[in-house]
């Protein structure tokens, strides 16, 4: 789950890592009120959508009164604003956090993050921050310091030093990035996060480190041992279809091709799709109905893949180990009836009871097609999408 700026910077304050005085507000009059309430002479208005790139789209303005806080506030809410992190219909902006601008010397990068291959914390360090950090990441890796963290004895001494030294800090701002390190450690241990970046965190003229802007992902499979982070999450900034898959106990991601993919089991779902990349086909989505798969969840996953516009064919794989075949198959029936499936649906059923279930199907009298291996079933779907994208979007074939 992914959280605002505004979001992250208060739990940067909460362990006392040091970020811009601000305000988040939702309002045009909250913005004028943030001026007054903040002082000074000039202000940042940022968009706050979960998306990077917000600076180079519009989303970040300096404001040097606060009428012109007021129309940059007036512009930015209610709007979308579409980066280069972002579909072309964007995301909605509902809040723009209003800030301090702070007298900059020097800009950095610095990430903490899992690392999956080596099982390890790793924090990634660049004296190349800024908006341009993942170009410098792919074009000159070189400039990236990366340190790995033990997981029996954490952050050391001289791993902080490493990471000083290579982004040019005095002795002073070393001390400093010791203390936001190891701050920035134990936030990503007691919230369960998976992510956490600083880009840029700057020093300033006066030759202090703060974090001008803040990202964290927390670990959604560790939110139940946090309830209170749910309170964070913006339904606005995520995909509805995922959202409407929650609900329902189901795991979905939605993909570019045109074969929706009904799958129990995320392992088989992976293969699932990779059979069907190798027959020439494009999965539409991931989508995991779990292993107690029911007739009223099985609609529910029918209703989500056919709200892509572009599926042309579905791919029904399941393996009946918790649940027995032939019970799938009536749920399948249920479901596909109650949906109103339209397009061709090809179902392949392993596991208990699977010779029945198969028999069920093919006695049902719905247009489908029962096939009893995988590979034969991802080439079939692969042939039917083909064959329907060539009449729907092209004419008849």
């Amino acid at each position: 789950m992914n959280l605002h700026e505004y979001q992250a910077k208060g739990l940067f304050r909460e362990y006392g890592i040091p970020v811009p005085d601000g305000r988040a507000v939702r309002s045009v009059e909250a913005a004028t009120d943030a001026c007054r309430q903040l002082g000074g002479e000039r202000w940042l208005v940022k968009a706050q959508i979960h998306a990077g790139g917000r600076g180079k789209a519009g989303g970040v303005v300096m404001a040097e009164t606060p009428a012109a806080v007021e129309a940059a506030a007036r512009r930015l809410l209610g709007q979308r604003l579409v980066t280069a992190q972002t579909t072309a219909e964007g995301r909605p902006v509902d809040w723009v956090l209003i800030e301090r601008p702070i007298a900059i010397a020097r800009e950095f990068y610095l990430g903490l993050l899992l690392e999956r291959e080596t099982e390890r914390l790793l924090f990634v360090g660049s004296a190349a921050g800024g908006v341009d950090i993942e170009r410098t990441a792919a074009e000159n890796p070189e400039r990236l310091v990366r340190v790995r963290l033990h997981p029996a004895v954490g952050l050391q001494p001289y791993q902080v030093r490493r990471l000083g030294f290579e982004l040019g800090l005095n002795q002073d701002q070393r001390t400093a990035l010791g203390q936001l390190l190891a701050s920035l450690y134990r936030l990503l241990i007691d919230t369960d996060a998976s992510l956490i970046e600083i880009n840029p965190l700057v020093v300033t003229e006066a030759g202090a480190l703060i974090a001008l802007d803040a990202k964290i992902t927390l670990d959604d499979n560790a939110l139940y041992r946090h309830p209170e982070r749910r309170l964070h999450q913006d339904p606005s900034q995520e995909d509805p279809r995922e959202l409407a898959a929650q609900q329902h106990g189901l795991n979905y991601i939605a993909l570019t091709g045109n074969i929706g993919c009904m799958v129990n089991g995320a392992g088989l779902a992976m293969a699932t799709m990779d059979l069907v990349k190798w027959h020439g086909g494009a999965p539409a989505n991931f989508l995991d109905v779990g292993g107690g798969t029911t007739a009223a969840r099985v609609t529910e996953a029918f209703k989500l893949i056919l709200s892509e516009r572009q599926v042309r064919a579905v791919l029904v794989n399941i393996f009946g180990g918790i649940v027995r075949c032939d019970l799938i198959a009536e749920g399948l029936i249920e479901a596909v009836r109650e949906a109103r499936v339209a397009v061709p649906l090809v179902v392949r059923l392993e596991g208990t009871n699977a010779r029945e279930g198969l028999s069920m199907l093919a006695e049902s009298g719905l247009a489908l097609e029962t096939v009893a291996s995988l590979d034969e079933a991802a080439r079939r779907v692969v042939a039917a999408a083909a064959a329907a994208s060539a009449t729907v979007d092209g004419g008849p074939s």
